[in-house]
């Protein structure tokens, strides 16, 4: 076998040995279209700006009056005297409830559930902690993945169904809460 040869032969095994070789090129990839969440398990950043003021006024006039009298007896219940009962009771109050809430944060959700229409259940709960506090960002929530940016984003206005919690533990909290004879007094009256 002449060197030509050999080297040829050594190129075709070498050739056939590499065609079989994993590739950098994913064919599953599509580098236009944008990746949606879709499945179990995805995960979505919702961004969470909310502000809610409410304001409840109320007032309250009453007015009662009543008037009762029972005339001398006869007969046999002439013991009876004459007895006029006249009550009068009037009641008026004010009251105004003023309440005021921002919440801002970013939250990675996971879609829990893929709804039959195709929507999807998403849930998420953010811990912080700042010196002896933690707070804690909860949300549940249904959102359409048409409505998910190309960023993977999502803003907390166009969840449906929110349900948005933040909950706080620790001194400022307890600090907060009412002691148990408080909550007793506060029950009985």
């Amino acid at each position: 076998m002449s060197h030509k040869k050999f080297l040829s032969a050594i190129f075709l095994l070498i050739l056939a040995s590499t065609a079989n070789a994993a590739s950098l090129w994913n064919d599953n990839s599509n580098w236009f279209a944008d990746a949606r969440p879709g499945k179990v398990g995805d995960i979505i950043t919702v961004i969470v700006n909310e502000r809610t003021d409410a304001k409840d006024e109320a007032t309250t006039d009453l007015s009662k009056s009543a008037s009762h009298s029972v005339s001398d007896g006869t007969g046999i219940l002439q013991f009876i005297r004459s007895l006029a009962v006249d009550s009068q009771h009037s009641t008026q109050g004010d009251g105004s409830i003023e309440r005021k809430h921002h919440a801002t944060a970013t939250l990675a959700c996971l879609v829990t559930e893929v709804l039959p229409n195709g929507n999807l259940v998403i849930e998420g709960t953010r811990d912080i902690r700042t010196s002896e506090e933690i707070l804690q960002f909860q949300l549940v929530g249904v959102i359409r993945p048409q409505d998910v940016s190309s960023e993977n984003q999502i803003s907390s206005r166009l969840v449906a169904n929110a349900e948005i919690a933040v909950k706080g533990k620790g001194i400022i909290s307890r600090t907060q809460k009412p002691g148990i004879i408080s909550q007793i007094l506060l029950a009985v009256f």
